[in-house]
């Protein structure tokens, strides 16, 4: 099974980092929260929405074209995984601290979908991949399940376990912990195809909603701040 490093956490922490760092200059500069409506606070909402958007479109554009050759799936899902952590956080900067009305629910959705991020990043995990982070097909761990099978049993037949030398009982060993293995990777992909149908379940309509929120709030901001001046 693929293991997944922390990468993408650390480095959407040290952009946080970075980021507060920013605003408090500009809070201090200002002698105050930079307002939303001023072009600091804009500033923060164009990116962050913007990165949030490649959030919800990149990684699911990369995942239904498992061919194309345009980066590695682990990168895509780090990529999308950070954006999901930076975005909101400079939407939240940009809302400055004010959570009435619209925008509050765009706030609340927002809170709502990045904690259901952490909790598929943390289903994903138990999915068995290759290196390139593409899942691994159930079918192939049943190939190879009955391939250790057959292994064992022509060891077994051919050389019965009392006649075993110390080397071959270390490797008729090494090769049931490989079966013992692919047994566990395919309970864990069974319980983690349940998990993940269960979480889209829930992410994906509270993404939507989300977005058709962001959206009604970026035309009224648009409506208010700029044609009926």
């Amino acid at each position: 099974m693929n293991k997944r490093s922390n990468r993408e956490l650390w480095l959407a922490f040290v952009a946080v980092l970075v980021i507060t760092l920013l605003y408090g200059f500009t809070t201090a500069m200002l002698g105050g929260i930079p307002p939303a409506r001023e072009f600091f606070g804009h500033t923060l909402g164009i990116i962050g929405f913007l990165l949030m958007l490649m959030t919800e479109t990149m990684y699911t554009l990369r995942k239904r074209s498992r061919n194309a050759r345009w980066g590695r799936m682990s990168q895509w899902l780090d990529f999308h995984i950070f954006t999901g952590i930076v975005g909101p956080y400079l939407v939240l900067l940009h809302a400055s601290w004010k959570f009435n009305g619209l925008a509050g629910i765009v706030m609340l959705l927002t809170v709502i979908i990045v904690v259901s991020g952490f909790v598929g990043r943390y289903i994903y995990t138990a999915v068995p991949r290759t290196a390139d982070g593409v899942e691994v097909e159930a079918s192939l761990l049943e190939q190879q399940i009955e391939e250790a099978d057959a292994e064992l049993q022509r060891r077994l037949v051919f050389s019965p376990e009392a006649s075993h030398t110390r080397e071959q009982s270390a490797e008729l060993e090494k090769l049931r912990k490989r079966r013992q293995t692919l047994q566990r990777q395919m309970n864990s992909l069974a319980a983690a195809r349940r998990s993940l149908a269960l979480w889209h379940t829930i992410h994906i309509p509270i993404g939507m909603a989300l977005f058709t929120a962001a959206f009604i709030h970026i035309l009224a901001a648009i409506y208010y701040a700029t044609l009926i001046r």
